[in-house]
C-alpha cells in the first residue's frame, strides 16, 4: 500500500523538481490529501451523521458545525499523522508513541498560531479576513514541515 500511495505521489513530482525536493513534494501532496479528506469528512459528519442537528451533551449545546468540527478534526489528525509516519519522514527512529505525542502537539501548537495570528491580522491590523487566512496558513505550512521534520519525526543524528 505505502510503494503504491508513494508512486502515485512521484508519478506527479516531475514538473516540480525544480522548486521542491521529493521529500517536501511528499509532505505537500499528503497535507494537501489530509485537507481534502477532512472536508470530504466534515461534509458526511455534518450532513449525514449529525443531520445537521446540535448535539447536547452533559446540558451543554454544541451547535452542529461546531460538532462536526469536532468530530473532522480527529479525523484529519489521524490521516495526518500516518500519512506523514509512513509515507513522509520514514527515516526517523523515534517511537511511534513518541511521534504520536510530538505530532499532536505540533497540531495543538498550529490550532493556537491560527486562532492567535487571526486575531492580530484581522481585529488588530484590520486585514482582510481571507488573505490573513491564505497567509497564515502557508506561514504554518512551512512552520509546520520544519516542527514535524526536527521534532515530532527527528531522525537522530549517528556519530
Amino acid at each position: 500500500m505505502r510503494k503504491l500511495a508513494l508512486r502515485i505521489i512521484d508519478f506527479f513530482y516531475p514538473p516540480f523538481k525544480n522548486w521542491f525536493s521529493i521529500h517536501t513534494f511528499r509532505y505537500m501532496a499528503s497535507g494537501g490529501f489530509t485537507a481534502a479528506s477532512g472536508i470530504v469528512a466534515y461534509f458526511i459528519i455534518y450532513n449525514y451523521i449529525l443531520q445537521q442537528k446540535d448535539v447536547h451533551l452533559n446540558g451543554y449545546l454544541v451547535t452542529a458545525p461546531i460538532a462536526a468540527l469536532a468530530l473532522e478534526s480527529v479525523f484529519t489528525f489521524v490521516v495526518g499523522f500516518m500519512l506523514n509516519k509512513y509515507l513522509v519522514f520514514t527515516q526517523s527512529d523515534l517511537k511511534g508513541r513518541i511521534q504520536l505525542f510530538r505530532y499532536g502537539t505540533v497540531v495543538c501548537t498550529n490550532i493556537l498560531l491560527n486562532y492567535a495570528l487571526m486575531k492580530i491580522l484581522v481585529e488588530g491590523f484590520q486585514f482582510y479576513p481571507s488573505i490573513s487566512k491564505a497567509f497564515i496558513t502557508i506561514l504554518l505550512a512551512v512552520f509546520s514541515y520544519f516542527s514535524q521534520k526536527y521534532f515530532s519525526f527527528r531522525v537522530k543524528k549517528k556519530i
